[in-house]
């Protein structure tokens, strides 16, 4: 397996030692690296990626702001000489957050978790449906009866096209990494299936008779996402 990753620094000589570390890893693949996030993001446009080692303060968007302005954004391991962003980062859900300078001992440690979360998916894979437990009950979730997931901490709330609504000890993390494409993160606090939106008005989502918050920052790649280039305008 091969994890298609990228490197966005604004310091060369921090950016080149972490693309020297990956050239150091076999199941690493280095796509390309950037200076700033601006650039990175029009490469991700048209390149989509595994994993993205991304610096934290850099000039005219930071790189937490960069990972906010994503609807669906690859695993990150964020690289910084400051301390004080990785409560802020783990609530963005990093993988890993490695201080400057780093150690290639510490740098490996950060890729073999991602290297096994991907295995976990592969094994997992994308069937038509997952189980979760509810009450104590294991119960099966179609996901084309799935119309959105909301999180709340620890558990989400599973909302489907029957009106249904299943309550799991889950996070909302979790529950992104196991679905397929078709399911889009809008806000940190849901989910929802792109062919399941039946309006849209400013940042809010008609989803199952619901009304779903869209995050403003995400709100571009959102809906390009739902619709795929359908949109009909004079």
């Amino acid at each position: 397996m091969k994890i298609n990753c990228i490197v966005i620094d604004d310091e060369p000589l921090a950016r080149m030692g972490v693309v020297d570390y990956i050239q150091k890893v076999k199941f690493l693949n280095l796509m390309g690296e950037f200076k700033s996030a601006i650039e990175a993001k029009e490469f991700l446009e048209d390149h989509p990626v595994d994993l993205m080692f991304l610096d934290i303060n850099m000039p005219k968007m930071n790189g937490l702001d960069f990972l906010r302005s994503i609807a669906q954004p690859p695993k990150v391991i964020f690289t910084t000489a400051y301390r004080e962003y990785a409560t802020e980062s783990y609530d963005l859900d990093g993988v890993d957050y490695l201080l400057k300078p780093i150690a290639f001992d510490r740098f490996l440690k950060a890729v073999n978790k991602v290297y096994d979360l991907f295995e976990v998916q592969e094994e997992t894979g994308t069937d038509d449906h997952f189980f979760v437990k509810v009450d104590g009950v294991i119960k099966r979730v179609l996901l084309d009866n799935l119309c959105y997931i909301e999180g709340m901490k620890d558990y989400v709330r599973i909302y489907q096209t029957d009106a249904s609504e299943l309550i799991t000890l889950v996070s909302l993390k979790q529950m992104e990494q196991r679905l397929p494409d078709n399911f889009i993160r809008v806000h940190r606090s849901f989910i929802v299936a792109a062919d399941k939106v039946e309006e849209i008005e400013g940042n809010v989502l008609k989803v199952g008779g619901s009304e779903i918050p869209m995050a403003p920052q995400l709100r571009t790649s959102v809906l390009d996402k739902i619709m795929g280039g359908k949109f009909l305008k004079r």
